[in-house]
């Protein structure tokens, strides 16, 4: 096997840089699932518990990136991009899931203070986690955080559907709509998964 030519130091700061980005989103995520599982269990909120699946769905791909950046290769490119797509594929499952149970159901959860705070603050950071994934994918040209960076994206847009949703529920009483806000990204994140398995390099 070949050896693994040495990276320059500007490369090897922004994949520094890229990894920080992955570790920050893994870590709030993972608190963040435990915080909507408490928020969602003292206001009975669907919507509170599923954005919860979400916030694994984005531990996931965070760790593949880390996984991918730590051993930049062709092989793990490849199946890092797929494994992104299928992140996309399953968070649009999700949404669809998530939307019907909440219209079906018809389920008005109480006002959550706690739900409505960490939504919001999900939808800040994640924005921001985005964009500097994004210039930072873009510097290195890997696809990987590129497209991971729009998972992050569709989540920070989900985070502020549910805030939506969540304050709507609260002020008005209005408990749909937040799914109908929340199903209104399932088409952008399949066009997202179909395209980051196809954008995988092909094997050598």
């Amino acid at each position: 096997m070949a050896p693994v030519p040495a990276r320059r130091p500007e490369q090897q700061r922004l994949t520094r840089r890229g990894i920080t980005l992955e570790v920050v989103t893994l870590g709030w995520n993972v608190v963040g699932v435990l915080v909507l599982a408490f928020a969602a269990i003292a206001a009975g909120s669907v919507a509170l518990a599923a954005f919860g699946l979400d916030s694994l769905i984005e531990i996931g791909a965070s760790t593949v990136v880390i996984w991918q950046l730590t051993g930049a290769s062709a092989q793990r490119q490849r199946v890092a991009l797929r494994l992104i797509g299928w992140a996309f594929l399953l968070l649009a499952a999700y949404l669809v899931l998530q939307g019907a149970l909440v219209l079906a159901l018809q389920v008005e959860p109480d006002a959550s203070p706690l739900g409505i705070g960490w939504t919001a603050a999900t939808a800040l950071a994640m924005l921001v986690l985005a964009w500097g994934k994004k210039r930072v994918g873009v510097a290195l040209s890997n696809p990987v955080l590129v497209a991971e960076s729009r998972v992050t994206l569709v989540d920070a847009l989900l985070a502020s559907a549910i805030l939506a949703g969540l304050v709507l529920n609260a002020a008005f009483g209005w408990w749909w709509a937040d799914p109908l806000a929340a199903l209104v990204l399932v088409f952008y994140a399949l066009r997202e998964g179909v395209a980051a398995a196809h954008n995988a390099p092909a094997k050598e």
